[in-house]
């Protein structure tokens, strides 16, 4: 499995056929992404956000957003926004691949924790995330404003 950066770490897209193919699978995730996804990630880009996608055999297994934010709780911290392996390719390394390249890029850059939040129906990717080391250290709180 290898994890391959589609975008820079100002979240320049680097690779436009990347993001193109990794859509089908953050959609897995995220079906709500509007019909022009690539505007729309490039809007999240703007904002702090990176992605990397795991290709096994020039496919996309695996798509991981994360930003690197500093925060008075945590210190720095690389956030994962989005982390998620195509359904037809599960448990075959891509989310482990992509743990291992956010570590490295965390370390890289100075950070203390590597984050992220999962919903509380997502049972199996929390069985994951404990196996990968993560622990639950607080409950998120939210309010819709809109």
């Amino acid at each position: 499995m290898n994890v391959v950066a589609v975008t820079d770490a100002k979240g320049a897209v680097v690779d436009a056929a990347l993001l193109a193919a990794a859509e089908p699978v953050h959609r897995q995730l995220r079906p709500q992404l509007p019909a022009a996804y690539r505007r729309r990630m490039e809007e999240v880009f703007a904002g702090g956000a990176e992605m990397a996608v795991a290709l096994d055999g020039g496919r996309v297994a695996g798509v991981a957003v994360f930003r690197v934010l500093e925060k008075t709780f945590t210190g720095r911290e690389l956030y994962c926004d989005d982390l998620v392996t195509d359904e037809a390719m599960r448990s075959k390394g891509a989310g482990r691949a992509m743990i291992a390249y956010m570590e490295r890029v965390g370390r890289e850059r100075g950070c203390d924790v590597l984050a992220l939040d999962s919903g509380t129906q997502r049972q199996q990717a929390h069985k994951f995330y404990f196996r990968e080391g993560l622990v639950v250290g607080s409950f998120h709180f939210s309010k819709k404003l809109t």
